[in-house]
């Protein structure tokens, strides 16, 4: 796994988050719908996905660039998280209120999403713009301070990561669908039906893998 270039640099619990929006350096189909203004991409995975790290996930793309990718899993909420670790930020999380598994890279390293209330064209102390309303929190900063910014807050623990090329090249196999993100889907309180809603609501014949039964040999 590797994190994309230098362009804003802060620590998020325990590990180092680097993030580079710039179109210039991103590659590849998201490179494409990037450049076109849709910053805010979901990887949903296609039936069936033999790695049971991904089955039927939906993952949010926090960076993409030719150097890899970094993203993570929005419809895994952990069912007995450890939640010490961000105690101090247990007050600020939206429903459901728990730590969500962001992916098998690195468990112990925790990222913060945050969505603002409406659209904000300065910057906010603590965090950094990944793409509309969506913020990367720094979680060493100070909740009382950071979180009245924001509507909402999600904690990942763990995350989706891709060398250069790999995703690209996993879309062009068909393991993943790629479609624009919704506010709702990344800080919705409904996590587990998320896959099949988010197919459901693109035209056909994407919208009828909504439907595909979990064991595509019963079909």
């Amino acid at each position: 796994m590797l994190f994309p270039p230098i362009a804003h640099e802060y620590t998020v619990h325990r590990i180092e988050i680097r993030y580079c929006y710039r179109p210039e350096f991103l590659t590849g189909n998201i490179a494409r719908m990037f450049i076109d203004g849709a910053r805010s991409q979901l990887l949903v995975a296609s039936p069936p996905l033999d790695d049971p790290n991904f089955d039927r996930s939906v993952v949010y793309v926090i960076d993409h660039n030719d150097e890899g990718a970094i993203g993570v899993v929005i419809n895994r909420p952990l069912a007995d998280p450890d939640l010490e670790p961000i105690s101090r930020w247990s007050e600020s999380l939206t429903e459901p209120p728990v730590v969500f598994n962001g992916g098998p890279v690195d468990p112990s390293a925790l990222i913060a999403l945050g969505v603002t209330h409406g659209n904000v064209d300065i910057e906010i102390e603590g965090a950094v713009q990944v793409a509309d309303r969506v913020w990367s929190i720094d979680l060493a900063g100070d909740p009382a301070i950071i979180a009245p910014r924001f509507a909402g807050i999600r904690i990942f623990s763990g995350y989706a990561g891709w060398s250069s090329g790999q995703l690209d090249a996993e879309i062009g196999a068909g393991g993943w669908i790629v479609v624009a993100a919704e506010t709702n889907d990344v800080f919705g309180n409904q996590p587990s039906d998320l896959w099949r809603r988010v197919l459901d609501r693109q035209p056909p014949p994407i919208k009828w893998l909504a439907n595909a039964p979990s064991d595509v040999s019963l079909n």
